[in-house]
């Protein structure tokens, strides 16, 4: 009867945790409101596509239980839009991705199983089923936009240059493209909107999309002037090297600012390991003399 019990307990416990992980998830989501940029990611590329479509009508209990932790946690978009903006690698998808949260929410309880014998350590699970996310995910991302970032005030200038030559700015995207001697993620992302252009994508679109796959506030605001420019017919020369300036502008200062911190930051290494060895050397000596007999003066 106890071990009915201790079962009981332990299978309420799990998805008691699974089930409050779904709720705080649900609950700190944004509403949607009228379409989700996801959404229309997803109906241009063709709903058909989706890996998690694929999975509707199987038999198979693994593919029912990956709809069930997709859709009934609310992972599915939140699958999309890590996999948009880690730059659709070709060695993964998004259910491959499920699974190496499924993978880690079982092996984590079973590693603290191993410390600590005890079968609540299986409420863990839900730490193990997020852990790609906050611990590996979202470093990628960081460093992908990173380097779309750092060589993206060079391309500005660049495109303003070649626009002002007499080229339409998706020419000189192009020209851009095809002289880089070496392809980092911002020649791959703008040569993917230049394909998409050449494939029937409207440039609007393509521009849109452009800004959602790379998630930066400065993508976004770049696509911005070209579309106001193409609406309301003024120079884009002119508002690209407007733009280009206030980028360096802010980098420098968030330089500046970061070299300000730099100096607060020093402090914890200072207190934790610096300040504790010197004293050790100053104050052993006079502590060893006292133990063995007295000051010497």
């Amino acid at each position: 009867m106890d071990k009915i019990t201790n079962l009981f307990l332990l299978a309420v416990s799990v998805g008691g945790s699974f089930a409050v992980l779904a709720a705080v998830q649900r609950f700190f989501s944004p509403r949607d409101e009228g379409r989700s940029p996801i959404s229309d990611i997803s109906d241009m590329a063709g709903k058909e596509t989706s890996v998690f479509n694929k999975l509707d009508g199987s038999k198979n209990f693994w593919d029912k239980l990956d709809l069930l932790l997709a859709r009934g946690m609310g992972q599915e978009k939140k699958l999309e839009e890590t996999y948009m903006l880690l730059g659709s690698p070709k060695n993964t998808d998004m259910l491959k991705m499920l699974h190496l949260k499924e993978l880690l929410a079982v092996f984590l309880p079973a590693l603290l199983f191993l410390a600590v014998p005890s079968p609540f350590m299986l409420i863990f699970a839900p730490i193990g089923f997020l852990l790609p996310d906050a611990a590996y995910y979202s470093r990628k991302i960081r460093a992908r936009q990173e380097d779309i970032i750092r060589n993206f005030p060079t391309f500005v200038d660049l495109s303003a240059l070649m626009i002002e030559s007499g080229l339409d700015y998706m020419t000189a995207f192009t020209r851009i493209v095809n002289i880089a001697p070496v392809k980092t993620g911002l020649e791959l992302e703008i040569e993917r909107t230049i394909n998409e252009v050449q494939l029937g994508y409207s440039r609007r679109d393509a521009l849109r999309r452009l800004s959602l796959r790379t998630g930066l506030q400065e993508v976004r605001s770049f696509v911005g002037l070209i579309v106001q420019s193409d609406e309301l017919g003024t120079s884009l020369v002119e508002l690209l090297r407007n733009y280009s300036t206030d980028m360096r502008f802010r980098r420098l200062n968030r330089a500046e600012k970061l070299a300000a911190q730099a100096s607060t930051k020093m402090l914890i290494p200072l207190f934790i390991f610096i300040f504790p060895t010197v004293f050790v050397l100053m104050l052993a000596p006079m502590i060893s003399d006292l133990i063995t007999g007295g000051m010497p003066f």
